[in-house]
């Protein structure tokens, strides 16, 4: 990958590594040609630095010369360090004051403050990851479920770059084929046949797909959903609120109209985050508290990105459980039959049949609601595409292959063809970087936290 922007003299930087606030241990971080010589004042080891090696010793204030406290420092000399470069990283307790001084010692030394997400930007210009890894490192610090942070580790460990390789090395060989056919069409090379190029373009676009097709998995991976539970008093939103969110989260009673207000609560559901919402019983009211709550309910059902609409199975469907299923045609739903434990019947419904109380159905209540989001659940492979950049990139690249094979189909010349395979290419270049420019490398770093 080439080194963009990158200079031999660039400065070193410097930021605490560690979250905000006051913690057992904190950790400041330097990168660059002269991390060693602004780091060495302050520190008293008991034995020298040595790459790969963590010292103990002391931190000391650089006029006074008295300790402040003690220190673990690790030295990573470049290129094998996380950004390329002589990486030096102090760990001292955890005091905001100390750490503080830490970083005003090194700028004092010559370093400067680090801007957001610089360290990752630099192992990213220095080729020691693609861009498709940096992004996987905020999407495993901001990661709230293990299933978010499975899915960021696989792609930090160049699940999505390995599965882009090939492919662009195949286009890479097609293009260069059609090349040297049309440079050396008067030598023995022959010109490749229409059949010869529709095949290895398909070859290259199948792969594609099914990246494209992990875009919304990987998404609601990423960035969870809000699911909103609806439906009349007493059909039991708020037990299966609790039961879904596994606690007593929502006031439960017998008495319709309990909930007045909406109750929110972030869980995970197959490790998937969802914001989740328990919403008034939809009715006619004459208490004004009570339709001020409905009307909320609807505002809520409105934005959801999935519908729950819960229906007492024992009272079956009323006229108003009709009302609201027409008003959500077209839109993700699901209808849960809830009590189901009562009716003792198996037959009809459509649906999912549950009890709130037993816990019968929440399982599949479960699957249901994540394949409703995810295009019918996890993708097949640990490769997926997890943001709209990424997708808006292999989107770019199927659409000029496409349009290669069509042309070809119409006997287009070869140099024409060649003009939709190289957009292709560009495309599956900004997938992984190599030919991003400077202002969306600056939009997808700033979003990092200072440190990393």
């Amino acid at each position: 990958m080439p080194e963009l922007g990158l200079d031999e003299d660039e400065d070193t930087i410097v930021a605490v590594s560690t979250p905000p606030g006051r913690g057992g241990i904190g950790v400041v971080r330097l990168s660059g040609g002269d991390a060693l010589a602004v780091v060495g004042p302050m520190l008293r080891l008991k034995r020298p630095l040595t790459a790969g090696r963590a010292r103990f010793g002391f931190v000391i204030d650089t006029v006074t010369y008295e300790i402040l406290d003690e220190t673990v420092v690790t030295y990573f000399a470049g290129p094998h360090s996380y950004t390329g470069e002589d990486v030096v990283e102090v760990a001292v307790h955890g005091s905001p004051a100390l750490l503080d001084y830490v970083v005003r010692a090194c700028c004092t030394g010559g370093a400067r403050l680090a801007e957001a997400g610089e360290f990752t930007q630099r192992a990213f210009l220095r080729g020691r990851i693609d861009l498709t890894q940096a992004e996987a490192v905020d999407d495993l610090i901001q990661s709230q479920t293990m299933e978010q942070a499975r899915v960021a580790a696989r792609q930090l460990g160049g699940a999505l770059a390995r599965v882009v390789a090939p492919v662009k090395e195949q286009l890479v060989g097609l293009i260069a084929g059609l090349e040297a056919g049309i440079d050396f069409a008067e030598d023995d090379i022959d010109v490749m046949p229409a059949d010869a190029v529709l095949a290895a373009v398909d070859a290259v676009v199948v792969p594609l797909q099914e990246l494209a097709r992990s875009f919304e998995y990987g998404r609601v991976v990423r960035e969870g959903f809000s699911l909103a539970i609806v439906g009349r008093p007493n059909a039991g939103k708020s037990s299966l609120f609790n039961r879904l969110v596994e606690r007593e989260r929502a006031i439960v009673t017998a008495t319709p109209g309990t909930t007045r207000d909406l109750v929110t609560e972030r869980v995970s559901i197959e490790g998937i985050p969802v914001e989740m919402i328990d919403t008034a019983g939809l009715r006619e009211s004459a208490d004004e508290a009570e339709r001020l709550g409905i009307a909320k309910s609807r505002e809520a059902m409105a934005d959801a990105d999935v519908v729950v609409v819960v229906i007492d199975a024992v009272v079956g469907i009323h006229p108003e459980d009709e009302l609201v299923l027409a008003g959500l045609e077209g839109r993700a739903h699901v209808v849960v039959w809830n009590k189901w434990d009562l009716v003792g019947s198996t037959n009809g419904a459509d649906g999912v049949r549950v009890s709130a109380l037993t816990g019968e159905g929440i399982a599949a209540l479960r699957r249901v609601l994540v394949g409703m989001v995810s295009g019918g659940g996890a993708a097949s492979s640990s490769a997926m595409v997890t943001n709209v950049r990424q997708q808006q990139a292999v989107a770019g690249a199927i659409a000029a292959l496409e349009r290669a094979s069509g042309a070809v189909g119409h006997g287009v010349p070869h140099e024409m063809v060649l003009l939709d395979l190289y957009e292709g290419l560009a495309s599956l270049d900004s997938l992984t970087g190599a030919t991003t420019s400077d202002d969306v490398l600056h939009l997808i770093f700033s979003k990092f936290c200072i440190g990393k």
